[in-house]
Formats: structure tokens, C-alpha cells, sequence
């Protein structure tokens, strides 16, 4: 698989303004900046299938403690940093490779009192900026499908994980029906898209140095997550915040492409837990 641009990766996913454009749902959905909290944000901090609920089915999978250090790769606007933070009063560190992610978000965690359990860097997963040994949980979600290399994404994963650290995981994943239709939430076109199989990636975080301790396949939960969001939608249009204020003009054209995607057998969605060997 070839590399992708990540030049263009940053384009695709900083789109301008994002957070004019939270701030303005944010007041259309009438609420107070001097309250608000990691809840409020929810609606466009989790910009991954299924949204908040993914994120505590994933958290749920390991033992998290107050005292884990936690990396969450391909961050976004920090949004799982913030919820990790404010569940379990642990640290979080996020990085992404949308530096207008990062800058969106420290301004974010600032609104929600969380900057001091929260650090957001502008970094790539490829080159992760810690030492070996750092971590004791790596949490990625929706972030492989944008890098090709995968033997080094897991291989640095590895690397910053602490002895038995766990890696925690929830990810697209290619199916085994047709192409995937674009333009989908991570890519326009499939320049930027690398998607391999279930099967494939677990035998590359294998390969990496993991035991591949649990994995769940989500794809039929997801496919009434999005005939849901649909219904929602067309009964009472879109909501003031949410996922459509990050994905451009072209937005509901995305969302009708996954939903088709994950119907035909396209593509699949699957969470689970690694433990560095």
C-alpha cells in the first residue's frame, strides 16, 4: 500500500474555522460558556461511529485506573482525552496530526476546566514525540484507516506502551463486499483511505508485538446507529452540534455513503484490547 500525503490527510480534516463553528452550535443550542461541561461537548467531540457510547464501550474493556497515563493517538478535537479525564481523574495526552484539531481543542478543554488533566500536542502516530516506556494505556479511535504504514503506527504504539501496557482500539475497517463508496467522514476519495481487514490488522498488531486480548465486531450496531441518526435527522433536521459541523459542506453525503458502505459488507467497524507482550 502506498503512503498517503499527510498534507493532504491535515487538509481533509481541517477544514477552516471549526471553532467558530462549535462555538455558534453551542449557542444556537443554548448553552451557558461559563457552565458548560465534557457533556455539552459530546455531540461533536466524538467524531467516530456511534460517538460517546463507543467511547465508554472501549473504556470499559480495561481496568482504567486513576493513576494510568493515558495516550489517546489521533485525538482529534480532544474530546476522548476529555471524557477519559473527567471519568476516571486520570492524565491524558492526545495527538493529531490537524494542528487545527489540536489548537480547537486546547481552547475546548479550557471551556470545560479540564486543561489540567488534559495536554493536546500536534504530532503524527508515526512519529510519536515520548519515550519508550512512557504509557500505560495507547487508545486510538478512527485513525488507521488514514495511515498505510501500519507496521509502524503499531510498532510506535508499542514502543511508548509500558510493559503490558494495553492498546485500546476502535477502528473501520475494510469489508469484504465491493470498494467502499466515497467520499466518506475520512476521506474524499480513496487516495487518503487505507483500509485493510479485520483479519489483516489483527495479525499486524500481532506482528507489532501484541496479544490481541479482545475484539469485538460492531458492524450491525453501527448500521442502527446510522439508520437512527437518519431518522433523527429527517424528522427534526440537523442538530445545532454535531459531527456534519466537521466534515464540510458535503457532509450529509458522507454519512449516506458510510451508512451504504456498512450495509453492503463494505466496510466494517470492530473495538477491542491489545496487551504489549
Amino acid at each position: 500500500m502506498k503512503n498517503i500525503d499527510t498534507k493532504v490527510v491535515d487538509k481533509h480534516y481541517g477544514s477552516g474555522g471549526i471553532m467558530d463553528k462549535i462555538e455558534a452550535g453551542l449557542r444556537q443550542a443554548g448553552k451557558d460558556f461559563n457552565l458548560l461541561t465534557v457533556d455539552d461537548l459530546a455531540p461533536v467531540d466524538g467524531f467516530h461511529t456511534r460517538g460517546r457510547l463507543s467511547t465508554i464501550e472501549v473504556a470499559e474493556l480495561a481496568d482504567i485506573k486513576t493513576t494510568d497515563l493515558i495516550l489517546d493517538v489521533g485525538c482529534g478535537l480532544g474530546g476522548t482525552p476529555r471524557y477519559l479525564a473527567s471519568q476516571y481523574q486520570c492524565n491524558v495526552t492526545g495527538i493529531d496530526l490537524t494542528e487545527e484539531y489540536i489548537t480547537a481543542g486546547k481552547q475546548l478543554s479550557k471551556l470545560v476546566n479540564m486543561h489540567d488533566k488534559v495536554t493536546l500536542h500536534h504530532a503524527s502516530a508515526l512519529e510519536l514525540p515520548f519515550d519508550n516506556n512512557s504509557f500505560d494505556i495507547v487508545w486510538t479511535e478512527h485513525v488507521q484507516m488514514n495511515i498505510a504504514d501500519k507496521t509502524k503506527f503499531y510498532s510506535e504504539i508499542v514502543r511508548v506502551l509500558k510493559p503490558s501496557g494495553r492498546l485500546l482500539f476502535h477502528d473501520v475497517f475494510r469489508g469484504y463486499g465491493d470498494d467502499p463508496i466515497y467520499p466518506v467522514p475520512w476521506a474524499e476519495n480513496k487516495s487518503i483511505s487505507a483500509l485493510v481487514k479485520e483479519k489483516d490488522a489483527r495479525l499486524m498488531m500481532e506482528a507489532a508485538g501484541f496479544d490481541v486480548e479482545q475484539w469485538h465486531t460492531k458492524t450491525h450496531e453501527s448500521i442502527e446507529f446510522f439508520k437512527q441518526v437518519a431518522v433523527k435527522i429527517k424528522t427534526d433536521g440537523p442538530p445545532p452540534l454535531g459531527i456534519h459541523i466537521l466534515m464540510g459542506d458535503n457532509a450529509k453525503e458522507k454519512l449516506k455513503n458510510q451508512a451504504q458502505n456498512l450495509n453492503e459488507g463494505r466496510v466494517s467497524i470492530a473495538l477491542g484490547m491489545a496487551r504489549k507482550v
